[in-house]
C-alpha cells in the first residue's frame, strides 16, 4: 500500500491534490463534494479587492458627499467580507481536509485586518494572490518585488496561520522573488497563477476574452520553475499550478520538487471524478516503480538533484537543437 500523504506549508494533507481557488470552491456543499471525491485540500474562491472596490463605486451617485461615498464603500466591503467569512465557517463545519482561504489583492494596506478575521473564522492557511499589472514605465522590477514583500509582511504581523504566496510567471528572477518571500515569512508559494488571457476578434474588431482553461501544453513552464525553485530555494513548500490535467502531470510536478499540485481546469472539463482517476494513476505508478511514499521521489528530478539540470535552463533550447539537423526543425 502506498502513502500519498504530504506536508504543505505546515499543513498535513492526505494527498498532494489541492483544488485551486475558483468557482469550484465557492460553497460549502461543493467543497464537501470535492473532499468526498478525494481532494487533499481546497482553496476557497478568492475575494477580489478590485471587485469590491468596483461594486462600491457602482453604487455611488454623483451627488454623494465624500462621507457618504466612504460609508457606501465600507458597507459593501463589510458585507462582502462577512459573506466570505461565512463561507469559511460553513466549509470548516462540513470538511475535514485543510481549508485555505484566498485573497486577490494588489495593495499592502487593504487586507491586514481582514486576514485576522479569516484566521479567526477557522481557515487553516491563507493564500495571497497578488497581482498588479504594472504599465508605468518608471516602475522598476525591484519595486514590484517590494510590493509582494510589503503585503506579506503586513499580513504576517496579524496572523499566525501559514501564508502562501501565489505568483505569476512574469518575473525576471523567480527564484530570487521566492527566496525573499521565504525570508519574510511565507511558508509556501504557488507556481503559477494563470491570468485571464485577452484575445482579439478580427471580424468584429473587438477585444475579447481568450481561452479560459489551461492546456496540458502549459505545463512546461510550471515544471521548469518548480524544478529551479525547489533546487535553488530549499525549505519552502511549492504547489505547482497551471497545466496539471492528469496523473502524469501530477507525478512530473512532484518529481520536479513540488509538495502539492493544484487542479482546476481539468475538474471543470472532466468533473470531480478526475480527482480519483489522478490518485489511482499516481498509486499505480508508485506501485510499479516501488515507491512507498511520495517523500521518496519528491524532488528527485529537481534542479539540484537531476542528472542533467541544465535541461531546465533557458539556454538549453539552442544547445539541444545545435546537434540536430536544422532542416527538420521548425521554429515558430
Amino acid at each position: 500500500m502506498v502513502l500519498l500523504n504530504t506536508e504543505y506549508a505546515g499543513l498535513t494533507l492526505r494527498n498532494p491534490l489541492i483544488v485551486g481557488s475558483s468557482g469550484l470552491t465557492d460553497s460549502a456543499g461543493k467543497n464537501r463534494e470535492l473532499e468526498e471525491a478525494g481532494a487533499g485540500a481546497v482553496v476557497l474562491k478568492s475575494l477580489f479587492e478590485e471587485q469590491i472596490e468596483r461594486q462600491g463605486d457602482i453604487l455611488l451617485q454623483p451627488s454623494d458627499s465624500p462621507e457618504a461615498a466612504d460609508y457606501i464603500r465600507n458597507y459593501v466591503k463589510a458585507n462582502q467580507v462577512e459573506e466570505y467569512l461565512s463561507l469559511i465557517r460553513a466549509t470548516k463545519a462540513v470538511c475535514t481536509i485543510p481549508v485555505i482561504a484566498s485573497i486577490n489583492c494588489y495593495r499592502a494596506d487593504a487586507w491586514t485586518e481582514f486576514a485576522k478575521q479569516i484566521e479567526d473564522a477557522g481557515a487553516d492557511a491563507l493564500e495571497l494572490n497578488v497581482f498588479y499589472l504594472c504599465t508605468d514605465t518608471n516602475t522598476s522590477a525591484n519595486e514590484m518585488y517590494d510590493l509582494y514583500i510589503s503585503i506579506l509582511e503586513k499580513v504576517r504581523e496579524r496572523v499566525a496561520i501559514p501564508i502562501i504566496m501565489k505568483t505569476g510567471k512574469g518575473f525576471s528572477n523567480i527564484p530570487g522573488l521566492v527566496s525573499r518571500l521565504k525570508l519574510h515569512g511565507a511558508r509556501g508559494v504557488v507556481l503559477f497563477n494563470r491570468y485571464y488571457q485577452p484575445d482579439i476578434d478580427v471580424k468584429r474588431m473587438r477585444i475579447t476574452s481568450g481561452r479560459i482553461f489551461s492546456a496540458p501544453s502549459e505545463l512546461g513552464d510550471t515544471l521548469r520553475w518548480t524544478a529551479l525553485v525547489s533546487g535553488i530555494v530549499p525549505g519552502i513548500s511549492i504547489s505547482s499550478s497551471c497545466g496539471v490535467h492528469d496523473w502524469t502531470d501530477a507525478v512530473k510536478c512532484l518529481l520536479a520538487g513540488a509538495t502539492t499540485v493544484q487542479l482546476c481546469s481539468t475538474i471543470y472539463k472532466n468533473g470531480r471524478g478526475v480527482i480519483a482517476k489522478i490518485l489511482e494513476g499516481m498509486e499505480k505508478w508508485m506501485d510499479e516503480t516501488r515507491y512507498v511514499a511520495v517523500s521518496e521521489f519528491r524532488g528527485k528530478l529537481s534542479f539540484s538533484r537531476a542528472e542533467n539540470p541544465s535541461m531546465y535552463e533557458r539556454s538549453q533550447f539552442m544547445k539541444y537543437f545545435s546537434g540536430k539537423n536544422s532542416d527538420n526543425v521548425i521554429f515558430r
